[in-house]
């Protein structure tokens, strides 16, 4: 992967648990790129893919043929809330609406499963950010962390 050329305008503050490469909270160049992503919102992803929850490991995956190219991956919390943890997909498929399909394919299922989410994935937050018909899925009483967000 390149260096950037320029500096992304985030400046996120997550716990470690969230997974951030320099256990600060602060977004790596990846998660900056899906972030990006779900801002700009493709309408549809430039690959018809199908997603596949794994409950064994705890993961949603975003296949096309037979080849992973995105996941989600969760914990269980009990009967009725899944904590979200990290979107990611694979380089070669970014910045083409994967990340924002598999996204929103995710929590319609949380949905339909009458279940709640605690997001602990900066893109998650951002993506129910630019589309709150999804913030009644956050756990009320376990939301994740939500100090800091996407400066414009």
């Amino acid at each position: 992967m390149t260096e950037p050329t320029e500096q992304t305008g985030y400046a996120v503050e997550y716990p470690d648990e969230a997974r951030y490469p320099d256990g600060k909270g602060t977004l790596s160049q990846d998660q900056a790129v899906l972030i990006d992503e779900v801002i700009d919102d493709p309408h549809a992803p430039a690959f018809d893919f199908y997603v596949v929850n794994d409950e064994k490991t705890g993961i949603y995956e975003a296949i096309v043929g037979d080849t992973e190219i995105a996941g989600l991956p969760y914990n269980v919390a009990g009967d009725d809330r899944l904590v979200l943890l990290a979107t990611s997909v694979f380089p070669e498929y970014r910045g083409q609406g994967i990340a924002t399909e598999l996204i929103r394919r995710v929590l319609d299922d949380v949905r339909t499963q009458g279940k709640t989410v605690t997001i602990m994935c900066p893109i998650v937050r951002t993506f129910i950010e630019h589309n709150p018909a999804y913030a009644d899925l956050i756990d009320p009483e376990h939301p994740g962390p939500t100090t800091g967000s996407h400066q414009s």
